[in-house]
């Protein structure tokens, strides 16, 4: 074990493979195109794939083809070996060097939850998971939404879509995601990514680390074609995460440890879009 985890260090120890590394963690559960990684990070594909296959050797990163695609995700059990291997050595004989690690297997609270959806522009995706989480299950959540690089306006469609499904639409508004940083905003126990975009950025550091989980979806903005064709896509796209909001207020928050609980909320971002609506 020593060997292994000085070979995934001395990997790791690259800035540019840890780069790539970061990422395909802020993505886990999803499945990633070497091409969007190489895009994202403005890394040529010829040396992508070459850290790629580092990462690969070392076993903190799989691969799978999908058509003419490679996609890559993170080896979650080999990173918790190495973690595991390096905190029960720092902590052997000095457990309270490692207290915030230790900590972090302790039950959630019995209190009201604060929960956080990002998204880029924080005008459809984020505003839909806020308005279904507040609707399903609000007296159990204190729910906001933010963006990266708000949008002035809600997205029309958006705001019609949750009108339809008799939504309160009033106090809704996007907000930057500096709303929720600094010692004034509320402290969060849990916060999700709901964009490819938003998880590919460099959030900040949250205060109480916080359970997070990315829930990928396809931007409903973005659909081109007659209003009927894009009202639709809001439309699954309303669906498929009613069914994941749906799936995490059925879970036993209060009684289930963090780590049961980080793999319950991996568990619902990793289920098909598709399968959702």
């Amino acid at each position: 074990m020593t060997k292994e985890v000085t070979d995934q260090l001395a990997i790791l120890g690259h800035p540019q493979r840890i780069t790539v590394f970061r990422m395909l963690m802020r993505r886990y559960p999803d499945t990633v195109p070497a091409g969007e990684l190489a895009s994202e990070l403005g890394i040529k594909p010829s040396t992508m794939s070459n850290y790629l296959n580092a990462l690969q050797r070392s076993g903190l990163v799989s691969q799978k083809r999908e058509g003419t695609s490679l996609l890559y995700s993170i080896e979650m059990t080999a990173v918790q070996q190495m973690l595991d291997f390096l905190i029960v050595d720092c902590c052997r004989g000095r457990p309270d060097l490692c207290m915030p690690f230790t900590q972090g297997n302790a039950p959630i609270t019995d209190r009201t939850f604060n929960v956080l959806f990002i998204c880029v522009g924080n005008s459809a995706r984020s505003i839909f998971a806020e308005s279904l989480l507040r609707d399903i299950a609000g007296e159990r959540f204190n729910v906001f939404s933010a963006g990266t690089k708000p949008n002035s306006d809600l997205n029309p469609f958006a705001m019609q879509v949750l009108k339809d499904k008799g939504h309160d639409t009033s106090a809704l508004r996007s907000k930057h995601i500096s709303e929720f940083i600094g010692p004034d905003a509320p402290e969060m126990d849990f916060v999700f990514t709901v964009c490819n975009q938003a998880a590919n950025e460099d959030c900040p550091a949250w205060d109480g680390q916080p359970i997070s989980g990315h829930w990928g979806m396809v931007d409903p903005v973005r659909t081109k074609g007659t209003d009927a064709e894009k009202g639709l896509a809001f439309q699954n796209a309303y669906g498929a995460l009613k069914r994941r909001i749906e799936a995490f207020t059925s879970l036993p928050v209060k009684s289930l440890d963090r780590i049961a609980l980080q793999t319950a909320v991996d568990d619902i971002g990793r289920s098909p879009v598709e399968d959702m609506k």
